[in-house]
């Protein structure tokens, strides 16, 4: 997707602080792999102690999803968020202009198989993810093995969103705006993959509530609707860093029987599959974000009620 700004106009004072971010991003992404693991975990604890609005959200978000947890284990949860959230701004500048030479044998891939057997039966695909902070990475890593399309958000900054398309546009055969979901089902109709992550809160017009970590989540339904609309096979995609520094891509057999007359029921399948994924490395994924800002009592109440 390109958008309508000129490019004389990037360079208005209003965007140097992007090209700065940009420049710095493009120089971490030259250090050893090491070393940006180092120094995003750095990064993270900073901004874990700087940024409290932040780190409420991901405090409340955690205690909300994990009670089971004592007060002290999602302390350390919470700060592994952050430390793992930076570690996934580098790994982002590597997807966008590290060569592949640079993750060979760095890199193994769990249910591949599942995928080319819809393929070669002739289906489409929504490859069903979540916002992991090696969101970016985790696409450059599959786009190795294979072509597909992503459904992604524009970017309100123009300039960053130039470089996101750029930067995907690597590993992804096409960016389709979320919005537009005419293309998304020719996709799928053609035979063809598209990653999808239907994880975040859209508000309540789009969304039904069902349960997310045992929380009321709004969600949208467009998990079941594109499935039926696009005559599709759904697959959970799971991606992660290992411990050793490695990484590991998971696809889920198809979920069976989906979609079915009923989308809040899909819809609540689809959270159990992605939350079942998150579980395996649960501070992996963006707890920064304000999952359940939405509830039917009123915006943001969970939130309020947990000190905010």
């Amino acid at each position: 997707m390109e958008n309508n700004v000129s490019e004389n106009s990037f360079l208005a004072p209003r965007y140097w602080p992007t090209w700065l971010g940009i420049l710095s991003l493009r120089l971490i992404c030259l250090l050893p792999m090491k070393f940006q693991y180092l120094l995003g975990r750095m990064l993270g604890r900073i901004l874990y102690k700087a940024v409290k609005k932040r780190r409420h959200i991901v405090e409340v978000n955690l205690s909300l999803c994990f009670p089971e947890k004592s007060e002290t284990e999602r302390k350390t949860m919470a700060v592994e968020v952050f430390e793992n959230n930076a570690i996934g701004i580098f790994e982002t500048a590597m997807a966008w202009w590290s060569k592949p030479e640079r993750f060979e044998n760095r890199c193994i891939i769990e249910g591949l198989e599942h995928l080319q057997q819809a393929q070669a039966d002739g289906n489409g695909v929504l490859l069903t993810g979540a916002h992991y902070s090696t969101l970016d990475l985790g696409g450059f890593l599959l786009g190795q093995h294979l072509k597909f399309d992503t459904v992604y958000r524009p970017h309100n900054n123009p300039l960053f969103d130039k470089f996101i398309c750029q930067g995907r546009s690597r590993f992804v055969g096409k960016l389709i705006d979320n919005e537009n979901s005419r293309a998304i089902v020719k996709e799928l109709r053609g035979g063809g993959i598209v990653w999808f992550a239907p994880d975040q809160d859209m508000g309540p017009k789009q969304s039904v509530y069902v349960p997310f970590f045992g929380v009321t989540a709004a969600t949208v339904p467009a998990t079941s609707k594109l499935a039926r609309l696009g005559k599709a096979k759904v697959m959970i995609f799971g991606q992660y860093r290992l411990p050793h520094g490695g990484y590991k891509l998971t696809i889920s057999p198809a979920l069976e029987p989906f979609p079915t007359k009923d989308e809040e029921n899909d819809t609540a399948h689809v959270n159990s599959m992605l939350e079942k994924a998150i579980r395996e490395f649960p501070t992996q994924y963006m707890w920064v974000h304000r999952r359940f800002k939405t509830h039917p009592e009123r915006k943001g109440i969970l939130y309020e009620k947990s000190g905010s």
